[in-house]
């Protein structure tokens, strides 16, 4: 069964840091694409949040937002600052030897050392509690799993109207199937009548109308066309009926790409206004199947 790439996921967690909360939301891409927006604590996995977001969801673009709730950013007493006092000294240093060196102008005072974020930093903080890997997991996976759910229900609604694409344009095959052989039989009326008229004679040259009509019936012959998007349907189906697990989304919209060029011959082919206008119902399917194949994983 197919996978849509819409989805969303929320779970939260409470660990030794505080309240873990991620929240998932995914749309359709071409490729794999995540945006993640991390507390400074789990900076550092990074790479391995994106490589777990990775193996669950192949194909979409995946906004990744967590969030650690402690009981310090919840209201409560905030953790007392310190201050990097040998940091500061070799700030100062250096500003002085540079002014001295370079004749500048201007005073180092608190103001400019002030600029520099890494003076003031919360006391203890290499001491703060760390998310453990597993809770880091527990928290991502719940929220994952709410993601999935929510691809493959709105991947059996889009199986659902896909399938329903399938069937009108292979009953708009149908009907160009019943229409084709008329038409020759129809262009030989017409070029005996013209034969008739122009040499005033009632009596036709038969064998030269069965050749005419023969190189018409080549010129026009559209079999091949059919047999060929009758064969791109089936595996449209065989690839919607697949067991998901892997992306078929790009080989379904190549597959859509290839039925509206055999649909564009069979058009160029058609001579005939009851063929062409089922070539333009099934162009029109095919677009919305190309539409919908756009959300595929």
């Amino acid at each position: 069964m197919i996978r849509s790439m819409t989805g969303y996921g929320a779970a939260d967690r409470e660990t030794a840091a505080g309240r873990l909360q991620v929240e998932l939301k995914t749309v359709n891409h071409r490729y794999f694409s995540a945006n993640l927006r991390l507390p400074a604590p789990l900076e550092r996995s990074e790479p391995e949040i994106r490589e777990r977001l990775r193996a669950s969801l192949p194909r979409g673009h995946v906004s990744c937002s967590l969030r650690l709730t402690t009981p310090d950013s919840a209201g409560e007493s905030a953790p007392p600052l310190r201050l990097d006092e040998a940091r500061a000294r070799q700030y100062l240093q250096v500003l002085r030897a540079l002014k001295e060196r370079l004749a500048l102008p201007g005073e180092i005072d608190l103001t400019l050392l002030a600029r520099f974020g890494d003076l003031i930093l919360p006391a203890g903080e290499e001491e703060a509690p760390q998310i453990a890997q597993e809770e880091l997991h527990q928290a991502l996976d719940a929220a994952l799993h709410q993601v999935l759910a929510m691809r493959v229900e709105e991947g059996r609604r889009l199986h659902q109207d896909l399938e329903q694409r399938l069937q009108a344009v292979e009953r708009a095959l149908d009907r160009i199937g019943e229409c084709a052989p008329a038409r020759l039989l129809a262009e030989r009326d017409r070029l005996r009548r013209a034969l008739t008229e122009l040499a005033g004679d009632p009596a036709v040259d038969e064998d030269r109308l069965a050749r005419e009509v023969a190189l018409l019936a080549e010129r026009w012959d559209i079999s091949e066309e059919v047999v060929r998007l009758r064969s791109h349907i089936a595996l449209f189906r065989e690839l919607l009926e697949a067991d998901g697990a892997e992306p078929v989304g790009k080989r379904l919209g190549f597959l859509s790409q290839e039925m509206h060029r055999e649909t564009n011959t069979i058009g160029s082919k058609a001579n005939d206004a009851a063929i062409e206008h089922q070539v333009v119902a099934i162009k029109n399917e095919i677009e919305r199947l190309r539409e919908q194949v756009e959300n595929v994983e």
